[in-house]
């Protein structure tokens, strides 16, 4: 992996809470989504990418957040220049007890921000280390890639695994969304937000697409 180039938040706000297009805030912004499958730990690692506790609210209810949430954030170069983006937090998907009817909406409400937005450069897919990916990761991987988006796959609770253990479940992972052979195992990001680890990557990866 290329070496990590220091990029750090230092500033996070709550813009606002949307359910369809009229709603997303006007700005000029470049957008990075997060997504995953309910539960994955997805706000535990928003939280910790920004290192403000309680930015993205966390619940122990699978399925219960079912907007899009946009957060402000300002991220500092080591020459102290700003880069400025928007995080985006989509609901999670895949909640076994959803209903049919409730698993459709979503599916509807969140193509149609993936499909519209203008600003959308990296969706960063949030799927559990622990274990091989289920039909909906697969199912919503694949979209994306079909549709032309930039995805960066972030395997989840990296400190719940032996670290002998980790990059056998990671190219499980590669493995099971059927990542392309010009997509190497090691463009899957490890994230433990017990630990940090994975966050300096992560945080690269987004680097990246602001200076593009």
């Amino acid at each position: 992996m290329a070496d990590v180039v220091s990029f750090n938040i230092v500033s996070a706000s709550y813009v606002g809470t949307a359910v369809n297009a009229s709603q997303y805030p006007e700005s000029d912004l470049t957008e990075i989504a997060f997504i995953g499958r309910s539960n994955v730990g997805k706000s535990s690692l928003i939280n910790s990418l920004c290192r403000r506790h309680g930015l993205a609210r966390t619940s122990g209810t699978p399925g219960k957040t079912q907007t899009i949430n946009f957060f402000k954030l300002s991220g500092k170069l080591p020459d102290e220049s700003r880069l400025d983006f928007m995080l985006v937090d989509l609901p999670g998907y895949g909640y076994a007890k959803r209903a049919q009817t409730a698993r459709a909406t979503w599916s509807k409400f969140i193509e149609e921000y993936w499909l519209k937005s203008t600003k959308l450069r990296l969706v960063c897919q949030l799927i559990d280390v622990r274990h091989p990916p289920m039909e909906s990761d697969i199912k919503v991987y694949q979209w994306l890639l079909e549709h032309g988006l930039t995805v960066q796959v972030v395997a989840t609770k990296g400190d719940k695994i032996t670290k002998g253990r980790v990059q056998q479940h990671v190219q499980a992972i590669s493995k099971g969304i059927n990542m392309p052979l010009l997509a190497p195992d090691d463009r899957i990001i490890t994230y433990s937000t017990v630990s940090g680890a994975g966050r300096d990557e992560l945080l690269d990866v987004i680097r990246n697409i602001l200076l593009k």
